[in-house]
């Protein structure tokens, strides 16, 4: 492993950093005494912003105004939607450096992660600029000549949505450009961890055109802005990605109103390697996705079976891809993994080596912080791990990959498919046989075959089981936003 750069460096320099505010019904706002938190920079611990509380008087006005946005917004043109979503790809694209370099300020990912992040969600406003276009009712053939029936599709209304700090830009607008295309409006509680894309968001939104009121952006305590947000009569639609404990919370929530709620939820994904497969490719690939983000991603594989004829070529190519990983400061350039977000996710790391360790895996290497300041925590591959232990039924959210053999295809299906999670899933074959068995096998909303071909803004992006429900993306993705209404007429 590569240490790129370690955190004792100069201060960071803060110069273009989001000026931190709440954003409702069309006006930036701070200070007035709200209380407000410190924004650390993940790579030293520095703070670089303060960021304001919603009051309860905020979310209030929050309220009034999208309930009253969205009389109006509900009735606007598809076409006026589609056009202030293309301009905000427009944007996105333009200023993705500077929003992508304030990503790795509070985020701590790597630059090149952070821009590629905002490039790849342009995508995103475009796709659903035009699919905002095609939200089509129908008419179905009446019993009697006389009579015309029809099914509209219409705006659910006022939406609440709470979203994370892995991928703070790409997990807003996802849920922020879906709700505004299918008419409805949208409050937004982003992580106040890392504000600083969401808020980049509401300002191009806001350069954009969209009417005040239509997104309003809070910030505060998740539990006390989630529960006073849910509670309210005025929101009718819930969206929440994040961990599984808190997602069940508030989904008992929302359903004790009869709100309609979308989850999308952690994974513990499953990585299947056949010994028929390009061993040396599916390394490879898999040494890189696994530690993109720092392995602080949903739908990183984390649970690796390797068939027991491949299992000693895999498990040296990945070590050696592991080991070139560079670990540093986001903000340069060799960098190819970051810090941790903040250090409640190192005290993670930590349980999790302890546990694994005590049950007898094998650290083939990493498996400690690095350094004194700042969150950095070394790639970290273990071996002879049991099923049992936490690394293999624990969503690590971290930089530790588990490697286990496996003999035939029931069995690893059998144990891939022994977690309540159903997220994401991965398997890589040469054999039809065994990629059919893995399509109709594998318990996962999502099944990538020799390649990692999800979350594109065409694709449906959700889980089963624990992992969540509901779907973003793909034509399914207004689907959360649009009541159904069915009219039947005589004349």
């Amino acid at each position: 492993m590569n240490i790129a750069s370690m955190p004792q460096t100069p201060a960071v320099d803060r110069t273009g950093y989001e000026d931190l505010c709440l954003y409702i019904d069309g006006e930036f706002l701070k200070g007035g005494g709200r209380k407000e938190q410190q924004v650390l920079y993940p790579a030293s611990g520095e703070c670089i912003a303060s960021l304001p509380h919603a009051t309860r008087e905020d979310l209030d006005r929050a309220l009034s105004a999208a309930a009253r946005a969205f009389e109006t917004w509900k009735l606007s043109s598809p076409l006026e939607r589609s056009r202030i979503l293309r301009k905000v790809g427009e944007l996105s694209r333009k200023n993705a450096r500077e929003i992508g370099r304030n990503i790795t300020l509070d985020m701590g990912k790597p630059l090149a992660e952070a821009v590629g992040e905002v490039i790849a969600c342009a995508d995103h406003c475009d796709w659903h600029a035009e699919e905002c276009r095609r939200i089509y009712g129908r008419v179905i053939p009446a019993r009697l000549p006389n009579v015309r029936q029809m099914v509209l599709r219409e705006p659910v209304g006022v939406c609440a949505a709470f979203t994370p700090w892995n991928f703070p830009y790409n997990q807003a607008i996802r849920k922020i450009a879906a709700a505004i295309g299918a008419g409805c409006t949208i409050i937004i509680k982003g992580p106040e961890d890392a504000p600083s894309a969401v808020l980049a968001i509401a300002r191009m939104f806001h350069e954009a055109g969209l009417p005040p009121g239509v997104l309003n952006v809070v910030w505060g305590d998740p539990a006390e802005v989630s529960a006073y947000l849910i509670n309210s009569p005025v929101v009718r639609k819930i969206s929440f990605t994040g961990s599984v404990p808190v997602g069940k919370q508030l989904a008992v929530l929302a359903a004790s109103h009869m709100k309609r709620a979308t989850m999308e939820l952690g994974g513990h994904s499953p990585v299947i390697v056949f010994d028929d497969a390009d061993i040396d490719r599916a390394a490879d690939m898999l040494a890189a996705f696994k530690f993109r983000n720092a392995g602080q991603v949903c739908v990183s594989p984390t649970r690796f079976y390797i068939q027991e004829k491949a299992y000693d070529r895999f498990l040296g190519r990945f070590l050696g891809q592991t080991r070139q990983i560079k670990v540093g400061d986001g903000l340069h350039a060799e960098t190819t993994m970051g810090p941790l977000a903040h250090p409640r996710r190192l005290a993670a790391m930590h349980r999790l080596m302890d546990d694994a360790l005590s049950r007898g895996a094998s650290i083939e290497t990493g498996g400690q912080r690095i350094g004194e300041s700042g969150s950095f925590f070394a790639p970290t591959v273990l071996t002879n791990v049991p099923d049992d232990c936490l690394a293999m039924c624990d969503e690590p959210f971290g930089p530790i990959a588990s490697c286990v053999p496996f003999k035939d295809v029931d069995q690893v299906l059998r144990r891939a498919n022994a977690l309540p999670y159903g997220l994401s899933s991965y398997a890589f074959t040469n054999s039809t046989r065994n990629a059919l068995a893995v399509q109709n096998g594998l318990e996962a909303g999502m099944v990538n075959i020799n390649h990692f071909g999800q979350a594109l803004p065409e694709t449906p992006f959700g889980g089963i089981k624990d992992s969540g429900m509901g779907w973003e993306g793909g034509t399914e993705t207004f689907d959360g936003y649009l009541n159904t209404k069915f009219v039947t007429q005589m004349d």
